[in-house]
């Protein structure tokens, strides 16, 4: 037997930051995302001689050890032992035997959720093996505390949501882990245009998330009034985002997408830096109307909002940077496991 799973990468459009604690707690926080067509995928394969094997196939990497209930954290693979050793200690089980293969169709660091959707996919396979009694709050909400609680990698939650949910969603964050998901019933034609008008450009430029998270974090704790009315925009960004999308009034988007990046450099120094200013001074001289980085911010990958025809001219010009331009589709399904 083979169980396997795959759970997609997000885009958020609106929002970004205000998911994390302590803002989410004190104020509340709101983004709009939505699930496309890159994903974490995973495979489970039951053995029988009390050992483990995991395979990263994307990161080159495997490590076997004998079975045992909890594995030590060490740096080696810890989103997936992570999520082994909460499955056991959660659910009470003797130790089990199998290999885990994984692959993720982005690169770490590439602000798409990439190793928050990994570990919902590790997740949801062990819950398709063991038959664990888990929903999709549930599996998002474990998935969020094997990340940012057991293994302490810093960050928000909407991730963990996205991936586990899909389509496109306006999430809401509150005190106590409280996420509230609310699934957008869009036109077709509206899902469509907006798809044919959106780039997804990796500008090659890896980052580390939870060191800019970290900088947001002391703003808040610190009461630093500039960042803090930031995220107070962006979280209003996300309201002016889902009624532009429902009322299919695609002609605002690019402002929005602009109105929350001048905000969202507010959050930190380290969100931008003169290569990404200049990459999205040349996609808005060309004809973009708006843009952001996707997930914290430094690097990784950057979406434009390219109305009419400009999406050719955008692309041209801001491919003489280097990077590399993403073929995607927005997509309703979330995490899917199955058996064979």
């Amino acid at each position: 037997m083979i169980v396997r799973s795959k759970a997609p990468l997000r885009l958020g459009f609106a929002g970004g930051g205000t998911d994390v604690s302590p803002y989410s707690d004190i104020y509340g926080g709101a983004i709009l995302n939505s699930a496309i067509s890159m994903y974490a995928y995973a495979s489970i394969e039951p053995r029988d001689d009390n050992k483990i094997k995991f395979i990263s196939i994307d990161r080159k990497k495997e490590i076997e050890s004998i079975s045992q209930k909890q594995l030590a954290i060490d740096g080696e693979l810890n989103l997936l032992k992570g999520v082994y050793n909460r499955i056991v200690k959660d659910f009470s089980l003797k130790p089990l035997s199998f290999n885990l293969t994984t692959y993720v169709d982005a690169p770490p660091g590439s602000g798409l959720g990439s190793s928050s959707t990994l570990v919902v996919a590790v997740l949801g396979a062990f819950v398709e093996w063991l038959k664990l009694p888990l929903g999709d709050y549930d599996i998002a909400n474990l998935a969020y505390e094997i990340e940012r609680k057991d293994l302490k990698h810093k960050g928000g939650k909407q991730d963990h949501y996205a991936s586990t949910f899909g389509g496109f969603n306006f999430m809401e964050f509150y005190e106590n882990d409280k996420v509230i998901v609310n699934p957008l019933r869009i036109k077709s034609n509206v899902v469509n245009e907006l798809q044919f008008n959106t780039i997804l450009y990796y500008t090659g430029i890896s980052r580390l998330s939870s060191k800019i998270i970290e900088s947001q974090i002391k703003n808040v704790k610190k009461k630093d009034d500039k960042p803090i009315e930031a995220m107070h925009k962006l979280k209003e960004q996300s309201i002016m985002m889902k009624e532009a999308i429902l009322k299919g009034e695609l002609d605002k988007i690019g402002a929005i997408l602009d109105f929350g990046w001048e905000n969202k450099k507010k959050l930190s120094d380290k969100i931008s830096n003169p290569i990404i200013d200049k990459i999205y001074e040349v996609a808005k001289n060309n004809g973009a109307t708006g843009g952001k980085i996707s997930g914290a911010g430094g690097g990784g990958f950057m979406i434009f909002y390219c109305p009419g025809n400009t999406r050719y001219k955008v692309i041209e010009e801001i491919g003489k940077f280097g990077g590399e331009f993403r073929r995607f589709k927005f997509i309703k399904y979330g995490l899917e496991t199955w058996s064979i």
